[in-house]
């Protein structure tokens, strides 16, 4: 405890045990603008002008990826910027959507979600930040169906080649061997890929933080900010949410295990669906510490858009989560990121 100021330690454990934390998790104020089948579309509280930007979470993450704490916000800091923030939200995944797969996610999900944005800001074209899944399911979305008023897309840590993921190279050679049954069978009695699951494949990304964290917490109990943000993470952690099992499925098989998304062509029930078709300007943003989506998985995106008329990548600081809402984003990632909307969105 040596160095430690202990006025402000003892203020955060006031904090942590007699009101509830120290963190300020207060969502975005938000009204509904369009809602449908696993999609909830809300338009962010403000006075925004301008294109309007939508926020994409991928499945089983929880959308408050987007709005993990006041301070560390991603649209927060859209807000605050003035710009016409919007937000989907998948909802929770039950038995009843076990036989939902990629297909319902780009052909009705987002679509309806882009439609509805753009309706709701006077029929302005939609700029999309995407995390993670999010990313690859709004480019596959965005090639799908080029009529879509998408003016460009920002992924954040979406993984396109994932024979580059050091972290599930271990695992391949024994899902091959048993012809890919090792998770098959399992999905398919349960009907979708449990929460818990979920929820412990990505605590394994960083398993050396949580080893430590009781240390971590102990040698900065001075540190309201991180201690804020620890909390913020066990909320988001907590709020983990499943994958329906046929989605599931052809994520494990076709990306997973055919690693279909490394030439960028995709086929989804019987068409094939080609990254090469995207036209709107990308950003492609990886994390430096990234175990999910390291930086040459992210970065295979940018030899395969063809028709995009700008292509930019870069590696901000951050894990896999750190990258999109950590507590230095907001001078790193969220930095770029307006950089890049400033110079496609209309005023």
């Amino acid at each position: 405890m040596i160095g430690i100021d202990l006025p402000a330690a003892a203020s955060n454990v006031i904090g942590k045990v007699f009101r509830g934390g120290v963190a300020d998790l207060r969502p975005v104020p938000r009204v509904l603008v369009g809602h449908g089948p696993n999609r909830w579309v809300y338009r962010m509280a403000g006075d925004g002008s301008g294109d309007p930007v939508l926020l994409v979470p991928p499945l089983a993450a929880p959308a408050l990826c987007f709005d993990l704490r006041r301070g560390c916000s991603v649209a927060e800091h859209f807000v605050e910027q003035g710009r016409a923030t919007y937000l989907v939200d998948y909802g929770t995944v039950s038995f009843a959507d076990r036989g939902l797969g990629i297909e319902h996610w780009i052909d009705e999900v987002l679509p309806h979600a882009i439609r509805a944005v753009s309706a709701d800001a006077g029929g302005r074209p939609v700029h999309i930040v995407a995390w993670c899944l999010g990313g690859i399911f709004s480019l596959l979305t965005a090639a799908d169906q080029p009529s879509l008023p998408v003016a460009s897309i920002t992924t954040v840590a979406s993984p396109i080649d994932f024979t580059a993921i050091p972290l599930v190279a271990p695992a391949r050679p024994l899902i091959e061997l048993t012809g890919g049954w090792l998770l098959t069978a399992p999905y398919r009695v349960l009907g979708r890929a449990p929460r818990q699951i979920v929820r412990w494949a990505f605590q394994l990304t960083s398993v050396d933080k949580y080893v430590t964290k009781p240390v971590a917490v102990l040698t900065h109990l001075d540190d309201k900010e991180f201690l804020a943000q620890i909390e913020a993470v066990d909320r988001f952690m907590e709020n983990m949410a499943a994958y329906p099992g046929r989605t599931f499925g052809q994520l494990y098989h076709r990306f997973f295990r055919g690693n279909d998304l490394h030439d960028g062509v995709v086929d989804v029930e019987g068409r094939l669906i080609s990254l090469a078709d995207i036209r709107v300007p990308v950003l492609v943003i990886a994390g430096a510490t990234d175990g999910i989506a390291p930086s040459p998985a992210v970065q295979r995106l940018t030899q395969l858009l063809d028709s995009s008329p700008d292509i930019r990548f870069e590696v901000c600081p951050g894990g896999h989560l750190g990258v999109l809402t950590g507590r230095g984003a907001r001078h790193t990632t969220w930095r770029l990121m307006d950089t890049f909307l400033d110079t496609h969105i209309a005023a």
